[in-house]
C-alpha cells in the first residue's frame, strides 16, 4: 500500500525531506564545490551565495542558511517594473502606504560634494527613515557635509538619539556636558534633547 495521496498528476521531482537538516542536491555532477563551501573559484564557474535564515548574532548551533552557486549573481537581472495598483499584494498596513513608493531595484548613488562653505546644520541631508518621529520609533538616516563653525548657533534633536558617524575629516562637537572630538573611525551619540 502506497503511503500519501494518489493524485491525477503524478510528481515528477524528488524532494530533501526533513527540518533542521543538512541536504545537498546538483543539477550537474560536480557542480558543489569540495572541501569547502565559499572557494574562490567554484566548479563551472558557478557564483558563490548565502541565503540566511539567522540573524548573524544567534549562536552557531541555531544558524538557518542556504547555500547557493548561480550560474549569475542573484543581483544581475534587469530592472524590476511597477505593477497596475489593482494588482496589489499588499494592504494598507499604514495610514501614508500610499504615498510611499517602494523600489527594489538596487539602488547607488554617487558621493555627495564637499561643502566647506556649509555649517553642521546646514548640510545636513536625509537619505532615508522609518518609523514615526511623534511616537518615537524608527529612525532616520542623514548625511552632513560640513566645513564652517556654527558660531553661536546650537541644534538638538527631539526626535531621538543623535548618532554622528564622521567619514572624512574630524567634528568638534561642543555640547551642554563638554567637548567633544569625534574623527573618522570614530563614533558619537548625542542623546535626545541635549543641545
Amino acid at each position: 500500500m502506497a503511503i500519501g495521496t494518489d493524485f491525477a498528476t503524478l510528481e515528477k521531482y524528488t524532494y530533501l525531506n526533513g527540518f533542521g537538516s543538512y541536504h545537498q542536491s546538483e543539477a550537474i555532477k560536480g557542480a558543489l564545490p569540495q572541501k569547502c563551501i565559499t572557494p574562490q573559484k567554484c566548479p563551472y564557474g558557478l557564483y558563490t551565495e548565502k541565503l540566511s535564515g539567522t540573524a548573524f548574532t544567534a549562536p552557531r548551533a541555531e544558524n538557518l542558511q542556504s547555500w547557493l552557486y548561480r550560474i549569475l549573481p542573484s543581483a544581475a537581472h534587469s530592472s524590476f517594473v511597477e505593477i497596475d495598483s489593482a494588482y496589489s499584494v499588499t494592504g494598507n498596513v499604514s495610514k501614508d502606504v500610499s504615498t510611499l513608493k517602494a523600489v527594489p531595484n538596487q539602488l547607488r548613488w554617487d558621493p555627495f560634494e564637499i561643502n566647506n562653505n556649509a555649517t553642521f546644520i546646514e548640510g545636513l541631508r536625509v537619505l532615508a527613515g522609518a518609523g514615526d518621529a511623534q511616537t518615537k520609533s524608527g529612525l532616520g538616516i542623514l548625511i552632513y557635509s560640513a566645513g564652517k563653525d556654527m558660531g553661536d548657533e546650537a541644534f538638538y534633536s527631539a526626535d531621538g538619539d543623535f548618532l554622528i558617524v564622521p567619514q572624512h575629516g574630524p567634528l568638534d562637537i561642543q555640547t551642554e556636558f563638554g567637548c567633544l572630538l569625534v574623527r573618522p573611525n570614530e563614533i558619537c551619540v548625542i542623546p535626545r534633547g541635549i543641545k
